[in-house]
């Protein structure tokens, strides 16, 4: 028992120094970035099957360049469908790159990817776990799910690659997602960013080659990007909260946003605001579901609703403050988008804009249940117990 004990304090000190020199490591050479203000054209996708369609057809009708960068490719036959496309414009000489998070795209046949490499595709793997740092490294994800084809078209969301995103994996049902296409000046960003991540991942530096960076046409919409790495984002969140002067609405399939935003969410509850927060009914990971209801007790007492949607699985990432806020982007409501992954937000201030999405989103609170305080109240035994556990390792959800 002694050498047990022995053994397991050594790995836990281990597990500790690993991630907190690792982290600091990871934060003093990948720096947070604010994009300038842009004028962009917005189009919104709900579903998988729209959002693929149009995905498909920008990249069968590249001329120069395919950037793609995504958290999960499947390995099934609509990513075999996504990984040959890619094959094709390879093979006709455009420029084609691939980026999947080491961790996320884990599953991905190998022959597929050496198929696609020999087409002419480059191909590389964001965030590898490494030593000396490696518990630390082998969390920090790269969460971004970015496309940018001939540097004007760019798609960015919550969408990965795999057929449960069309809603056909049984286990799920429908996916309710939320992704964007951007046109005009704000796909500059976008192209920079995938830019720096392979840069990041490979050693190649691309940054400023110009035939990247087309002239753009001014778009309709104000928007802005955010681009974090396992930090600074809960400052935003946090801003946005305390900004509010009506209404807060927060759509995450992880609501596990930590004491601090809990409080800034309550002191936004007592001075008036209303607070509207959808998750999904079911879970897709285990302890999701059980490490967020620690926070909804506290906070449906002070006058927060909280909706389950159960029309299928929720995985939108999505936050509106009043009517001239609205935050839409790869990062989910927990601490692993707070303080591990690295992620990409896309803030619009566009008033017609931002009520399409709050039509789309007030569409859907008639497929949620609405948590009472009630069924909060008598949760089992059990499920208080997981609770518990699940409070100790939220961190890494």
């Amino acid at each position: 028992m002694l050498i047990i004990g022995i053994v397991v304090f050594t790995l836990v000190v281990w597990l500790r120094i690993d991630y907190r020199l690792g982290r600091k490591d990871h934060l003093q050479k990948s720096k947070y970035q604010l994009f300038p203000l842009r004028k962009s054209n917005l189009k919104l996708y709900i579903d998988g099957q729209n959002l693929y369609e149009d995905l498909f057809k920008s990249i069968k009708n590249s001329k120069h360049s395919v950037h793609v960068l995504f958290f999960i490719v499947k390995n099934d036959e609509i990513s075999h469908e996504f990984l040959s496309l890619l094959g094709e414009k390879a093979k006709q000489g455009l420029e084609v790159k691939l980026l999947l998070d080491y961790v996320g795209s884990k599953n991905l046949d190998k022959n597929a990817l050496k198929l696609l490499k020999r087409k002419g595709a480059k191909i590389g793997y964001t965030n590898k776990p490494r030593w000396p740092y490696f518990f630390y490294t082998l969390q920090a994800r790269n969460h971004r799910k970015i496309t940018v084809i001939d540097g004007k078209i760019g798609f960015i969301g919550g969408f990965n690659i795999g057929k449960e995103y069309l809603g056909l994996d049984p286990k799920f049902g429908y996916w309710r997602d939320y992704h964007l296409q951007i046109t005009g000046e704000g796909v500059q960003d976008m192209q920079t960013q995938f830019l720096k991540d392979w840069f990041d991942s490979s050693g190649e530096d691309l940054r400023h080659v110009a035939s990247y960076f087309p002239v753009q046409e001014l778009g309709t919409s104000s928007q802005q990007f955010l681009s974090t790495y396992g930090e600074f984002l809960h400052k935003y969140f946090l801003s946005f909260i305390r900004e509010a002067k009506r209404e807060i609405i927060i759509c995450t399939p992880y609501f596990i946003p930590g004491t601090e935003i809990k409080k800034e969410l309550l002191k936004a509850l007592k001075r008036g605001v209303q607070v509207k927060i959808m998750v999904p009914m079911k879970a897709d990971h285990p302890l999701v579901r059980e490490a967020a209801f620690p926070y909804y007790g506290p906070l449906i007492l002070a006058g927060c609703e909280v909706f389950r949607f159960y029309y299928g699985f929720y995985h939108a990432k999505v936050i509106v403050i009043d009517d001239h806020t609205c935050d839409i982007g790869t990062a989910n409501f927990d601490k692993r988008s707070l303080y591990l992954n690295d992620e990409m937000n896309c803030m619009i201030y566009d008033k017609d804009f931002i009520q399409n999405v709050k039509k789309q989103i007030y569409e859907d609170f008639h497929r949620s249940e609405k948590l009472t305080y009630e069924f909060y109240r008598k949760r089992s035994i059990l499920h208080r117990g997981k609770e518990t556990f699940a409070t100790l390792v939220s961190h890494f959800l």
